[in-house]
C-alpha cells in the first residue's frame, strides 16, 4: 500500500500535540481554507507516493518520541494507509493525534460509506477538528489555529456517542 506525503517524516516536533512527535504530512486535501499554513499540501496530484512499509520502518528507528501526528493535507483522505500506519505506531506505544478540515460528526457521515475511516478513528486519541477559519483566528489557541477547531477525545466520543474535547491544558 502506498501514501502520497508533502514530505518526509518530521520528528522531534513540539507543536504539533503533546510531548516529543514525528509529524506524518499527507498530501491532498479538498478544504483550501484561506489563511491555510501548508497550502502547498492542497494539490491531490503534488507531493510523493511513499511506500506505507518505508513509514513503518522508519517508526521502528524513532527515538525519545512520544507520539505521532497525522497532518498535511487532509490525512482523512487517505484513510486506509493512514490507518495501517496508525496501528503500527500503537504497537509501538505510541499515542497518535491527527488534523483534519472535517469534523467529527462529518467523519462519523463518512465513515458510514467509508470504513477505513472509522477504522482509522479508532486508533486516534485525539482529533484536531474542523477546518481553519481566519475569522476565529486565535494566537490563544492550543495546538489549533483557529477557536472552531476542536480537541477531540476519540475514545471516549465514540463510546459515548457525543464528542467529548481533551482539557486546553494537555
Amino acid at each position: 500500500m502506498e501514501i502520497r506525503l508533502a514530505a518526509d517524516l518530521q520528528s522531534d516536533s513540539i507543536v504539533d500535540g503533546p510531548g516529543i512527535r514525528t509529524v506524518i504530512w499527507t498530501q491532498g486535501c479538498p478544504h483550501n481554507c484561506y489563511g491555510c499554513h501548508n497550502p502547498s499540501t492542497h494539490d491531490f496530484s503534488g507531493g510523493a507516493l511513499v511506500d506505507v512499509d518505508y513509514i513503518k520502518s522508519s517508526l521502528d528507528s524513532l527515538v525519545y518520541q512520544d507520539g505521532i501526528t497525522f497532518s498535511g493535507g487532509d490525512p482523512m483522505c487517505q484513510s486506509a494507509a493512514c490507518c495501517e500506519i496508525a496501528k503500527y505506531a500503537r504497537d509501538l506505544g505510541l499515542n497518535i493525534w491527527c488534523y483534519t478540515g472535517y469534523t467529527f460528526e462529518q467523519l462519523l457521515e463518512l465513515g458510514k460509506k467509508k470504513k477505513s475511516i472509522m477504522d482509522f478513528l479508532s486508533y486516534i486519541d485525539v482529533l484536531v477538528d474542523g477546518k481553519f477559519m481566519m475569522e476565529f483566528r486565535s494566537l490563544d489557541c492550543k495546538y489549533r489555529g483557529s477557536t472552531n477547531q476542536r480537541l477531540i477525545d476519540v475514545k471516549k466520543s465514540l463510546l459515548s456517542g457525543e464528542v467529548c474535547l481533551v482539557p486546553d491544558n494537555t
